[in-house]
C-alpha cells in the first residue's frame, strides 16, 4: 500500500515540476526579448565600476589613469570632504553600524534627533523627519496626507519618486503642462471643490536643470487656498544665497509649505532623505509613513556625515558661490562651441544631443580623453531628447572645466554633431 501511494506521488510530482521549468524557460524568454529590445533600442544602461573615492578626480576599473568625474550629484564636493569622513568615523564608533530596528521600535537615537532638528532649523522650518532616502520622503508624504476628500497637482516631469509617491494616494490628480503656470491656474480653479489642494513640483529639475516658477506658483497657492509642496533634492545646499534652495533663491521661503529633500547629493553623497515643515504633519508622518514605519533607521555614519556637510554650509557660503562661477564658466564656454545647453544657470548642464546612441558613443569616447560623464535616453528622458548630463561641482578646478570642454568640442568634431 505504502508503495502505492509513493509510486503515485512520484508521478504526480513530476508533472509539476516540469510545468515550472516550462513557466522559468518561457520566463526567460519573455526577459530576454525584453532585454535584447532595450539593447536595440540603443538605450541599455552599461554600470562603470569607480575603484576609489568619490570626487572630482577618480579612478575607474579597466581604464588606466585618473578620470575626470562630471556626472555625479557632488555639487559641494563634500562626498569626501576630510571632517565630514571623520564625522562618519565618529559617529560609527560611537553609535555603531546600524540600529537593526525601525524608528518607533528602538532605532532612535539622539544622532537621529540632532540632524533631525538641524535640517529644521536650516529650512527654517518647524520639526523634520529621516527617511532612508528621499524617494522614501516621497513614497511616504502623499499617502499619509491626503485622503479621497483632497487634490493634488503635479508637474507633469515631475522626478519619479513623485509621481509613484502621487499614485500611493487617494486623493484626486491633477496633471499641469511642465512650468505651465496659466495650466496650474486651469487646474486649481477646477479643484476648489476639493478638500484640501496640494500642488507639488520639483524646485529644479534633474534632466533639463530648468528652475519651477515658484513665485507665480506661490502666488497662486495663496490666490485659491492651495499649499504649496516642493522637492529639493537638485537644490539643498547650493541654490540661494546660503544655499537654503530654490524658496530662498526666488524669495518664497515663507510660503512654501513642506519641503522635501536629501542627503544623498550635496550633503555628503551618502544616503538619505527627509521631510521638513509643520510639526504636526511631521507628526502624522511618524504615525502613518509607511517607508517611515517599515525601514530600519538611518545608519550612524550617514547622519554623522550629513550633519557635519550641514555645519561646513551653514558656516560659509564661499563653497556655494564657487560653485556657480564655475557652473558659468562651462556654460558660456560649451555654448561658445556650438553645443545646446538646457537649463538655467544650475550646475546640471544637460548637453542636448537627441539621438540616444549617438550620446551613449559620445559618453565612451569623452571616458578615452579622460572624462567620465553619461548619456541619458529613453526611458529616463523623452524619446528624441538624449543627452548627455554634464554636473559640475564646487571641488572642480578652472583647469578641470576647460578639459571637458576641450573633449567635448574634440568628441562632438569626430562624431559630427559640431561642425
Amino acid at each position: 500500500m505504502w508503495a502505492c501511494r509513493l509510486l503515485h506521488a512520484g508521478l504526480s510530482a513530476a508533472p509539476r515540476g516540469r510545468r515550472a521549468q516550462s513557466a522559468l524557460t518561457q520566463l526567460r524568454g519573455v526577459l530576454e526579448e525584453e532585454l535584447e529590445a532595450i539593447r536595440g533600442a540603443g538605450t541599455w544602461k552599461s554600470e562603470r565600476v569607480i575603484t576609489s573615492r568619490q570626487g572630482p578626480r577618480i579612478h575607474v576599473d579597466g581604464v588606466s589613469g585618473g578620470i575626470l568625474n562630471f556626472c555625479a550629484n557632488n555639487y559641494l564636493g563634500l562626498s569626501s570632504h576630510p571632517e565630514v569622513i571623520q564625522a562618519g568615523l565618529q559617529a560609527l564608533e560611537e553609535f555603531g553600524a546600524g540600529l537593526s530596528s525601525t524608528r518607533f521600535i528602538c532605532g532612535t537615537q539622539s544622532i537621529h534627533k540632532d540632524l533631525e532638528a538641524k535640517i529644521a532649523r536650516f529650512h527654517q522650518r518647524e520639526d523634520a523627519i529621516l527617511y532612508p532616502s528621499c524617494f522614501d520622503a516621497n513614497a511616504g508624504l502623499f499617502e499619509a496626507l491626503l485622503t479621497p476628500q483632497d487634490a493634488v497637482l503635479s508637474d507633469e516631469l515631475n522626478h519619479a519618486s513623485i509621481i509613484d509617491g502621487i499614485r500611493l494616494c487617494k486623493a484626486h490628480k491633477y496633471r499641469y503642462r511642465h512650468l505651465d503656470v496659466a495650466d496650474l491656474e486651469a487646474k486649481l480653479q477646477e479643484a476648489q471643490k476639493h478638500r484640501l489642494r496640494l500642488v507639488a513640483t520639483d524646485g529644479a529639475f534633474s534632466m533639463d536643470g530648468d528652475i519651477a516658477p515658484l513665485q507665480e506658483i506661490c502666488h497662486l497657492a495663496s490666490r485659491y487656498g492651495a499649499l504649496v509642496f516642493v522637492d529639493e533634492c537638485h537644490a539643498t545646499g547650493f541654490l540661494g544665497a546660503t544655499g537654503r534652495g530654490t524658496d530662498e533663491l526666488l524669495g518664497v521661503a515663507d510660503q512654501v509649505t513642506i519641503i522635501n529633500s536629501t542627503l544623498g547629493k550635496a550633503l555628503g553623497g551618502a544616503s538619505g532623505g527627509y521631510t521638513t515643515g509643520p510639526e504636526p504633519l511631521v507628526s502624522l508622518l511618524r504615525q502613518r509613513a509607511r517607508p517611515y514605519l517599515f525601514s530600519n533607521s538611518l545608519p550612524p555614519a550617514v547622519a554623522g556625515c550629513a550633519s557635519k556637510a550641514l555645519d561646513l554650509l551653514m558656516e560659509s557660503n564661499a563653497i556655494v558661490q564657487s560653485m556657480a562661477a564655475k557652473t558659468q564658466r562651462f556654460r558660456r564656454k560649451m555654448k561658445a562651441a556650438g553645443f545646446t545647453i538646457l537649463g538655467a544657470n544650475h550646475p546640471i548642464c544637460p548637453v542636448m544631443l537627441g539621438d540616444a546612441r549617438l550620446a551613449s558613443c559620445m559618453a565612451d569616447d569623452m571616458l578615452k580623453r579622460g572624462i567620465f560623464v553619461i548619456g541619458f535616453s529613453y526611458p529616463v528622458v523623452p524619446k528624441n531628447k538624449a543627452r548627455i548630463r554634464v554636473q559640475i561641482s564646487a571641488v572642480h578646478s578652472e583647469e578641470d572645466i576647460d578639459r571637458c570642454v576641450e573633449a567635448f568640442v574634440e568628441v562632438g568634431r569626430l562624431h559630427g554633431a559640431l561642425p
